[in-house]
C-alpha cells in the first residue's frame, strides 16, 4: 500500500518537475538568443555550432532551474492533494505526513545528486569547453564578418579596411587600419597583404601584415613619424565579438573543487582572490543542497488546502526563491568585502531555509496552524485587557 502511494507522489512531482525545469531553462536561454543569433546572422556561425554552444552552456541555467522546478513542482502537487482533500483521505486512512514526505524525499535527493553532479563537474568543464570553442570560432570565422572595401569595426579600437579579399577568404589585400590602442596616439597601418594567425595554446587570434607602413601624427599636428615593415603583428581584442581566455587564466567558476583547492593553496594570493576562491568552494555544495531544504519547505507550504493551486505553487515558489538568492547574493557580497566569512556569507540562507522548514515541518505534522497560533495569541491579550479594564 505504502509503495503504491509513494509512487502515486513521486510521479505527480516529477511530471511537473519536468515541464517547470524546461520552462525555466528556455527562459533564461532566451536572454542569451540576441547573443547566438547575433552569431549566426552577421558572423557567419554555422547552425550545428549554434546548437553546440547551446549545448555547452545549458549546464549553467540547469544548476539554478533544477532547484526552482523541484520547489514549485512539489508545492503543485502537494497543493492539488490538497485541494481534492486526497491530504485528508491519506491521513484519515492512517498515513502520517512523515510516511508522506518519503517520496518527496526521495524526489529531493535525486535533485540534490544531479544538481551536485553539474556543478561540480559538468559546470567548470562546460565553462571552459565554452571559450575554447568560442575562440575556435573566433579563428575560423573571424574573417567572415570581414568585406572587401567596407570598414570593419569588429575588433576592439581597430578599424579595418580590406580593398580586396578572394573568394576564400584566406588573406586581404590592399589594408588599412585605424589603430586607436594607444590613448593620445592615433596610427594609420597600410600593407599590401594581410592574414588572420591564431594560436591556440595562448588563445589569441592575430592579424599579420606584411611589406607595409604605420603613420604616427601627434595630436597638435606638429610631428609626423612613419615606420617601414616587412611583417608586423596585432593581436585582435574579441571581447566585443567572442570571449576568450588562457589555460592559465581559468576564473573561479571554471575550475573544478581539486582546482579551487589548489589555486586557494597557492603562494602571493591577494585576499579578494583568496575569497572569490572559497566562495566557489562552498557553492559547489551550498546550492545542490538547496534542493534538500526546498524539498523539507515545500511539503507543510504546499498542503494547505486552495483552489488556485498551480498559481499559488508558482507564486509561493518565486517568493521563496527570490528571498533565498536575496540572501545569497547579499552573503556573497558581504564575503566578498570581507566582512563576512565565506562558511557564515555562503551558508546562511541554506541555514536559514533549513530551520523554517523543520519548524513548519513540525508544525504541519502536528496540525498546528500558525494562522490559529496568531488568532489564538491575539484574543488571549484581549482578554488580558479587558481583566485589567475590569
Amino acid at each position: 500500500m505504502n509503495k503504491i502511494i509513494n509512487r502515486y507522489i513521486f510521479r505527480e512531482i516529477a511530471f511537473p518537475f519536468i515541464m517547470i525545469l524546461f520552462v525555466l531553462t528556455f527562459v533564461l536561454l532566451m536572454g542569451k538568443i540576441l547573443q547566438i543569433m547575433d552569431l549566426m546572422v552577421n558572423k557567419g556561425i554555422h547552425v550545428l555550432d549554434i546548437g553546440h554552444l547551446i549545448l555547452l552552456i545549458m549546464p549553467n541555467f540547469m544548476l539554478f532551474t533544477i532547484p526552482i522546478a523541484l520547489l514549485v513542482s512539489i508545492l503543485i502537487a502537494m497543493g492539488r492533494f490538497s485541494a481534492d482533500n486526497e491530504i485528508t483521505a491519506l491521513k484519515s486512512s492512517g498515513v502520517s505526513l512523515t510516511q508522506i514526505y518519503i517520496p518527496v524525499a526521495v524526489a529531493s535527493v535525486l535533485a540534490f545528486v544531479c544538481a551536485i553532479v553539474i556543478g561540480n563537474f559538468l559546470v567548470p568543464k562546460s565553462n571552459f569547453a565554452t571559450k575554447k570553442f568560442l575562440f575556435e570560432l573566433a579563428s575560423q570565422n573571424a574573417s567572415i564578418g570581414i568585406k572587401e572595401k567596407v570598414f570593419n569595426a569588429d575588433f576592439k579600437d581597430l578599424l579595418l579596411y580590406a580593398d580586396k579579399i578572394p573568394a576564400d577568404g584566406g588573406f586581404m589585400k590592399g589594408v588599412i587600419i585605424s589603430d586607436n590602442r594607444v590613448i593620445g596616439e592615433q596610427n594609420t597601418i597600410l600593407a599590401d597583404k594581410a592574414f588572420l594567425v591564431a594560436d591556440p595554446k595562448l588563445m589569441i587570434v592575430k592579424l599579420r601584415l606584411e611589406n607595409g607602413s604605420i603613420h604616427t601624427v601627434t595630436p597638435d599636428l606638429k610631428n609626423y613619424r612613419k615606420v617601414d615593415f616587412k611583417i608586423y603583428d596585432i593581436n585582435l581584442d574579441l571581447s566585443t565579438t567572442l570571449s576568450t581566455l588562457t589555460d592559465d587564466q581559468k576564473s573561479s567558476t571554471d575550475m573544478t573543487m581539486t582546482e579551487l583547492l589548489k589555486q586557494m593553496k597557492k603562494p602571493g594570493l591577494d585576499d579578494a582572490a583568496v575569497r572569490e576562491l572559497a566562495i566557489e568552494v562552498h557553492k559547489k555544495f551550498s546550492i545542490p543542497l538547496s534542493c534538500i531544504f526546498f524539498g523539507l519547505l515545500a511539503l507543510p507550504l504546499g498542503i494547505t488546502s486552495h483552489r488556485a493551486v498551480k498559481s499559488r505553487g508558482f507564486a509561493v515558489g518565486i517568493m521563496i526563491v527570490a528571498s533565498y538568492y536575496l540572501l545569497r547574493i547579499g552573503g556573497e557580497a558581504l564575503v566578498e568585502t570581507g566582512r563576512l566569512s565565506p562558511s557564515i556569507g555562503v551558508w546562511t540562507p541554506n541555514v536559514f531555509f533549513a530551520l523554517l522548514g523543520i519548524y513548519l515541518f513540525y508544525m504541519a505534522n502536528r496540525e498546528i496552524s500558525l494562522f490559529q497560533i496568531a488568532y489564538h495569541h491575539f484574543w488571549a491579550q484581549q482578554d488580558e485587557k479587558l481583566r485589567i479594564d475590569d
